[in-house]
């Protein structure tokens, strides 16, 4: 739910937050960001009921790779293609890859506002991860909040006797690659630029939907179908722009909290669109989430303070 932050070495095409005291720019790009990635949610969810999801996830990629050559590309951005560690590159980017290929197979079976109250575990397992990947120690307050916060996603998910559905193990586990994408974006920051990262990003997520497609390759004939592929992917482009933009005006830890945001655009579209209602038990467990993730990113905002 971050965008790659830019790296002091790289070229710099937007202001640093030092050249913006107020943050509010920020702040309200990162709330379009955001809200358009709800956009990007509802419409995987929609065009999966008309379309196989792995032409979805393709669809999300390649557009969004050639749209961003517009403004990303070697001739644009010189040295856009060295990256000084080309294997985390890689397996950063498959790891946004495999987040959204599961979060969108998800889609197809859970309510917007389930699949993304599931993805704000994200903070909960980059602590888990920070420890053995960055070197952090993760504290009793910290396991405390990981396990409420888990607690709070089973008031989601609800498991019956038959167990969690295992569209829900879908989700979670797109919140488990989100958050090594996370921790691998950190470390990249040290050695890449964020236009790089973001090229790369597109790049092999658009290698690796083109797989598949011999195998489960419909053509879509719909005027509306087309239409949203290409929106999903535009908006997908626009989206992480924005976040690149709203870290460059705003602190991290000042824009943390306004991810959150995210689950009202969901719960309003989710209604406007597909005529879903949230439960009782997911607004309460979606509020557990939040109150811990929120704790989390408090944690580490001060850790890094300190």
């Amino acid at each position: 739910m971050r965008a790659p932050e830019d790296h002091p070495a790289a070229p710099a095409r937007v202001p640093s937050p030092a050249a913006t005291p107020a943050p509010y720019a920020g702040i309200a790009l990162m709330c379009v960001a955001v809200a358009s990635f709800a956009v990007t949610d509802t419409t995987a969810k929609w065009l999966s009921g008309h379309i196989n999801v792995f032409v979805v996830v393709w669809a999300r990629y390649v557009i969004h790779f050639a749209c961003s050559l517009v403004v990303f590309n070697p001739w644009t951005v010189p040295g856009l293609l060295k990256t000084r560690r080309p294997l985390l590159q890689i397996g950063r980017s498959a790891m946004l890859f495999l987040t959204t290929a599961l979060n969108f197979t998800a889609l197809q079976v859970l309510q917007l506002d389930q699949t993304v109250s599931i993805m704000f575990s994200v903070p909960f397992f980059v602590a888990l991860f920070a420890g053995p990947m960055l070197g952090e120690r993760v504290g009793v307050r910290r396991w405390c909040a990981i396990l409420v916060g888990f607690a709070g996603i089973l008031l989601v998910v609800r498991p019956g006797a038959g167990g969690i559905h295992p569209a829900a193990i879908l989700s979670l586990g797109a919140a488990a690659t989100y958050a090594l994408y996370a921790i691998t974006t950190r470390m990249l920051a040290k050695s890449d630029s964020s236009a790089t990262t973001l090229f790369y990003s597109s790049l092999v997520g658009s290698v690796a939907a083109s797989l598949p497609l011999p195998f489960v390759w419909e053509t879509p004939r719909d005027p509306l179908v087309i239409g949203a592929m290409l929106e999903l992917g535009m908006v997908a482009g626009v989206g992480h722009f924005l976040l690149i933009l709203a870290h460059a005006r705003a602190p991290a830890a000042t824009l943390a909290p306004y991810i959150y945001t995210q689950i009202i655009a969901m719960i309003a579209l989710g209604w406007l669109v597909f005529g879903q209602v949230p439960s009782a038990w997911t607004l309460a467990g979606a509020g557990v989430v939040i109150a811990s993730g929120a704790y989390l990113l408090v944690m580490e905002s001060r850790s890094r303070r300190v």
